[in-house]
């Protein structure tokens, strides 16, 4: 238990009460399944070989990709493209858009982004672990009626759930095609969050967003949601930071059943 955060079982069920939350979105890395390592660690392979290429091509020395400092600041709940140009603007590197088909080799955010993709898929395949305290509660609050859907920046969220076996646990499942598609900013907009709410047919007031990124924090805040609350699996320091954005709680694990 980390000490500047609330982790008793009743507050988050008396929250839920006290506000007359009838529908609860979750964000699937990091909160549900354990893919946000997964997802540092390919993004860390592809930027260190771009990295690599660019203190070549240029002569001026680049820092390896951290995954400590990296990953939460520029990366983790955004899109593809927009997460690569935020981490390429911390450096002062900027490539081309690209298109779509493009591979590394181009050396255009398309281009780095399947990259990072093709890792991620290959780490994926080799099994995706869930958060078990998250899936034993989800279970639980579907029993008592709760509306239930799941939104990922990824695009690989379908897929994660099939392998994790909870193709069935979310009645509303968005993901990084179907933002891309119906047009969806990326967080820390609260377009998904938003979209997710509508299909389940909930005001926001009447609905929980459960988020562990820095930018879905920002983007249930945003979209003014009945409670947005902070899943924090790291350390003191990162729960702090998700309260300071705007998080109403920050949980270092789900409660068991009451």
């Amino acid at each position: 238990m980390l000490p500047s955060e609330k982790t008793a079982a009743p507050d988050l069920n008396e929250l839920l009460r006290q506000r007359h939350i009838r529908a609860l979105i979750f964000d699937l890395d990091g909160v549900v399944t354990q893919t946000a390592k997964l997802h540092a660690a390919a993004w860390k392979k592809m930027f260190d070989e771009f990295l690599q290429n660019a203190t070549q091509n240029t002569g001026k020395s680049q820092a390896p990709f951290n995954i400590e400092n990296d990953y939460p600041r520029y990366l983790d709940g955004i899109s593809r493209t927009e997460g690569i140009r935020n981490f390429l603007a911390s450096r002062n590197l900027k490539i081309p858009l690209g298109k779509p088909e493009d591979t590394f080799e181009n050396q255009t955010i398309w281009g780095l982004g399947n990259q990072k993709n093709a890792y991620y898929q290959e780490i994926m395949r080799q099994g995706v672990d869930v958060y078990e305290d998250t899936v034993a509660w989800i279970k639980q609050k579907r029993a008592e009626g709760f509306r239930i859907a799941i939104i990922s920046a990824s695009k690989n969220c379908r897929e994660v759930l099939r392998i994790a076996g909870l193709e069935t646990l979310f009645e509303v499942q968005l993901d990084g095609i179907e933002a891309e598609n119906r047009l969806l900013k990326t967080k820390p907009e609260p377009d998904i969050f938003l979209e997710a709410a509508k299909a389940l047919n909930v005001q926001t007031t009447e609905a929980a967003v459960f988020e562990d990124a820095r930018a879905g924090v920002q983007a249930g805040k945003a979209g003014k949601f009945g409670l947005v609350v902070g899943v924090n699996r790291k350390d003191a320091s990162a729960g702090k930071e998700l309260l300071e954005l705007g998080a109403d709680l920050v949980i270092t694990q789900f409660p068991a059943d009451e």
